[in-house]
């Protein structure tokens, strides 16, 4: 992440968590800040996303995030797994890079530190500190046969009921 990307992170988290009731912690009152403001659309043309990750070893991968992450999961057929994911959120963030085109996925929870020794109790590995960006606190976890994955406790203003 861009220092440029950085600082417009940790500005609209202060600008949201210094908000009033009177005001609103968004640029826009027709995109609400939380999930208790948010308008329910029928017939949403989009009705979910569909996460992939390229793992050189998949099998481990897949077992990561059955046995460790306990994730619900399909078997799409021949042992390929398909995990179901909880509510996101979709966020576009600055870059100075004039290419563009980086993607994080980062895993959301209402309390890092708790998630984290829970996580470390199943034998995951983490390869980051807790630190605080100001708009959350951040971590970083191994996943086998994969990479890294960022774990964060939101302190910004989310479209999420789990978090807003």
């Amino acid at each position: 992440m861009t220092a440029t990307a950085t600082d417009f992170l940790i500005t609209n988290a202060r600008d949201a968590t210094s908000a009033t009731s009177a005001s609103t912690p968004h640029l826009d009152p027709e995109f609400p800040a939380t999930a208790r403001e948010r308008r329910v659309y029928a017939g949403a043309m989009i009705a979910g996303a569909h996460t992939i990750l390229y793992a050189h070893d998949a099998e481990a991968a897949r077992a990561f995030f059955r046995d460790v992450l306990e994730l619900d999961a399909v078997d799409a057929g021949r042992g390929w797994l398909i995990f179901e994911l909880p509510p996101g959120e979709l966020a576009c963030h600055p870059t100075s890079d004039p290419v563009g085109g980086v993607t994080e996925l980062y895993l959301m929870c209402p309390d890092v530190e708790a998630t984290r020794a829970e996580l470390e109790g199943r034998g995951a590995e983490f390869v980051a500190p807790i630190t605080d960006a100001g708009w959350g606190r951040l971590t970083r976890l191994s996943v086998p046969g994969f990479g890294e994955l960022g774990l964060y406790e939101p302190r910004h203003p989310s479209p999420l009921a789990e978090f807003g």
